[in-house]
């Protein structure tokens, strides 16, 4: 076995060496517990904690009026740009307690701290709180009709900001002059995000020093940090932030939440560690919710098919309060690509984000960019279904061609590079499309139906909020090389991308170096893992460590050699000159003594934002009797720029797939109406997406590498998804089509589908 097949990160999980948030615990420490409001909308009358408080082993109960003594600000989110008219997005405060009234259920009330988490949990049942019960709005339907209640005083309708790009009137003009019109709205649900680690967090207040140490899940430790610095009041140096493993992200985990700065505080009033563990429930009311968006979209065409105008009239819900991406989800990043991967001489989008008694919504694999896929590559295939073209080759007469790059759309986005006919037509091919008929007819012998559908789509992946990207190189007292970044790995193998990265560009082995992501006593400039950025963000910085390593060490191996550094030359992973060799890890054990060491140095560089693309076949088998989907066959094809990993590559991709595919077939975060009660309050209740769904599936790529980083990499983590929830409906409705069953929202349920069928014969009889 290679040092390259071999992932750094296996070990510590295998063996269970390695520590995710729960397993950290601290000399002295205490247990929090969270009483969460039990109704979506109520003011708050009264909160009675003394006898909670009088138990033995407790040490504390804060209720918002803590919150408000402490002095601490709000939780920070909202968008910094403007929007229509140049209004500036509404945002209320937001305590990490609630503070005069709820406004979702699940939102912390209370925190009881005790000995230990049973006792504190015990405790909490002894608050008595008086509520007047407000009406409720869940959704942004309800959140914005006429008599609607209002959430936040200063926000009248509870419209929190209305966003617009493009050409309005350039875009009427096309429409009032379209041969052919087509109209589709994309409904994605509400989604609970349920990484297989609850959320935890210990913090730790040292009064002597006045430094927080905060134990963590994470994509970062900047934003997190970021975060509890604008929320507390405190400078970004007195707030060290540890994250070690992290059982799974998707974007939820992006930024701190309210328990994290309630902890801190219990941690700063008592002068002890407080330490935090959710249950899974709390998971579900809690943690962040994703998607949340309707995307009402209107295609124009001439008579050929050839796209003249794409609008948009799109609607966001953020739930009770703003998180940091939220807003940004459902205005820049639904639109920022909402030209998709053809050319559109006219694009204008009008989107309204509204406050709503429901879990704040926030980053969810893909943050937006799956939803305005789908919603395009369904307009592309309802087109050609109305107006009876082939939808390949509706596809084909309207991609942006390779000569046409860099490209800039019409609202203003410009592509650097891709090759979307060449990706599809490999796909086509490695998905056997001209086969498809002779499987349908198969099906059908056996009673049961079969629809094939495609995406082609685009993305854009994280710029970045950062100025740069570091790589630090450190050698320590052994001449042993630490390389320190600030993303954080939550399950895509980092460690074994930079390695192979740098050993690359050293030439020589990498078993001696030793990565570190976010380590709080060593100060580097850089940005999460978030927008599959990473790789090409982090990893660029250590393609470049690379070099300057060699660079700074060359005059030192001179001397070490005793030649002018014109005498030497560097290969595999040593210094030579025409009679020595000097070994690179060598000549850091012989300057060792010295601190710093001498070869220290660090690599950064600006890289923006990249596109990657691709084209996934989804072909499914529907059981009518039952309403059952089984995909059957998936094939995908994704321009990822260059691949440092494929492995790597192909585990991001399927597992983006399957989650997009579990949007598409059964997860929805449903709110009673009525009530606003969660309804999806467990795993009873949320389905989560299993392997069997998909009976096979193949991956290729087609590498257009990108000249905005140092890898020409263009990020994966998200493509999957961003392919999934296009391809997978168009399936469906491919199956369904002939039956009179025209449109079907997320999740496509077996009830569901089969009650369609159902109707669609009944209207034929």
């Amino acid at each position: 076995m290679t040092e390259e097949s071999i992932r750094r990160e296996d070990a510590p999980l295998l063996i269970g060496t390695g520590r995710f948030t729960a397993d950290w615990n601290l000399p002295g420490q205490l247990y929090a517990f969270f009483l969460r409001s039990d109704r979506p909308h109520a003011e708050i009358v009264s909160v009675d904690s003394r006898a909670a408080a009088s138990r033995p082993g407790v040490h504390a109960v804060l209720s918002g009026a803590d919150y408000v003594a402490s002095g601490w600000k709000s939780l920070p989110g909202g968008v910094s740009y403007e929007g229509v008219g140049g209004q500036k997005m509404k945002k209320p405060f937001w305590p990490a307690l609630a503070q005069g009234k709820v406004l979702y259920v699940g939102q912390p009330v209370a925190l009881v701290v005790a000995d230990s988490a049973a006792l504190a949990q015990d405790a909490s049942e002894e608050i008595v709180i008086e509520y007047r019960d407000l009406p409720a709005a869940t959704g942004f339907q309800a959140a914005t009709r006429n008599g609607a209640p209002r959430l936040h005083p200063e926000i009248p309708g509870n419209l929190a900001f209305e966003y617009e790009t493009g050409d309005a009137a350039a875009v009427a003009a096309a429409f009032s002059g379209a041969a052919l019109r087509t109209r589709y709205t994309l409904r994605s649900q509400r989604l609970v995000g349920n990484p297989i680690e609850p959320r935890a967090f210990l913090a730790d207040w040292d009064a002597a020093s006045g430094v927080f140490t905060v134990y963590s899940p994470s994509q970062g430790m900047n934003n997190m940090r970021g975060f509890l610095s604008a929320a507390s009041g405190l400078p970004h140096e007195r707030i060290r932030v540890i994250t070690e493993l992290v059982g799974g992200s998707f974007g939820i985990r992006s930024y701190s939440y309210a328990e994290h700065l309630a902890v801190m505080l219990a941690s700063h009033k008592l002068a002890r560690a407080v330490k935090w563990v959710a249950t899974r429930s709390e998971v579900f009311l809690s943690d962040n919710h994703g998607r949340g968006l309707t995307l009402a979209g209107e295609l124009a065409l001439d008579r050929d098919g050839r796209f003249l105008a794409l609008r948009f009239e799109d609607a966001a819900d953020l739930g009770a309060f703003a998180t940091p991406f939220g807003p940004q989800i459902g205005s820049r990043n639904i639109t920022v690509t909402m030209g998709g991967v053809y050319r559109i001489p006219a694009l204008y989008a009008h989107t309204r984000i509204a406050y709503s008694n429901a879990v704040p919504v926030s980053a969810y694999r893909g943050a937006g960019r799956p939803d305005i896929a789908c919603a395009i590559e369904r307009l592309v295939d309802q087109a050609a279904a109305e107006h009876g073209f082939d939808p390949i080759e509706l596809r084909r007469r309207n991609f942006i061609p390779p000569e046409a790059m860099p490209y800039k759309t019409a609202n203003g986005t410009t592509y650097d590079c891709g090759e979307f006919e060449r990706v599809m037509d490999k796909a086509l091919e490695l998905s056997d499309w001209t086969g498809f008929a002779a499987r349908r007819g198969r099906s059908e012998r056996r009673g049961k139906l079969r629809g094939i559908g495609i995406a082609t789509f685009l993305e854009i992946s994280a710029p970045g909020l950062a100025p740069k990207d570091q790589a630090h190189a450190r050698f320590d007292a052994a001449g042993e090389l630490h390389v320190y970044t600030v993303s954080q790995s939550t399950g895509q193998g980092h460690e074994s991308a930079f390695a192979r990265i740098l050993g690359e560009g050293l030439g020589a082995p990498t078993e001696g170096i030793r990565f570190h992501e976010g380590d709080p006593d060593v100060p580097v400039v850089g940005n999460g893992t978030g927008g599959s950025r990473s790789l090409y963000g982090a990893g660029s910085a250590v393609k470049l460590l690379g070099p300057k390593l060699i660079e700074t060490a060359a005059p030192l191996a001179a001397v070490a050699l005793g030649v002018d550094i014109s005498a030497i030359e560097y290969r595999s992973g040593a210094f030579h000159t025409s009679e020595r060799r000097l070994g690179f890890f060598e000549l850091a054990r012989k300057l060792s003594g010295t601190s710093p060491h001498p070869m220290d140095c660090i690599a950064e560089g600006t890289f923006g934002a990249t596109f990657p693309n691709g084209c996934h076949i989804a072909e499914v088998e529907i059981d009518p009797q039952t309403g059952v989907v089984v995909v059957e066959n998936y094939t995908t094809v994704d321009d990822v720029g260059n691949a440092v990993d494929h492995a790597s590559v192909q585990g991001q991709v399927q597992g983006g797939v399957l989650q997009g595919v579990g949007q598409v077939l059964a997860e929805h975060a449903v709110y009673d109406e009525e009530t606003g009660q969660l309804l999806a309050g467990s795993f009873m209740d949320y389905p989560m997406p299993r392997a069997d769904w998909m009976n096979a599936i193949a991956c290729d790529e087609h590498p257009v590498p990108t000249r905005a980083n140092a890898l020409g990499a263009k990020g994966v983590g998200e493509s999957g998804t961003s392919g999934a929830l296009g391809a997978t409906l168009n399936a469906i409705l491919d199956g369904v089509r002939a039956l009179g069953v025209a449109e079907l929202d997320m999740p496509v349920t077996p009830d569901k589908l089969w009650r369609a069928l159902r109707d669609a014969r009944n209207k034929v009889v």
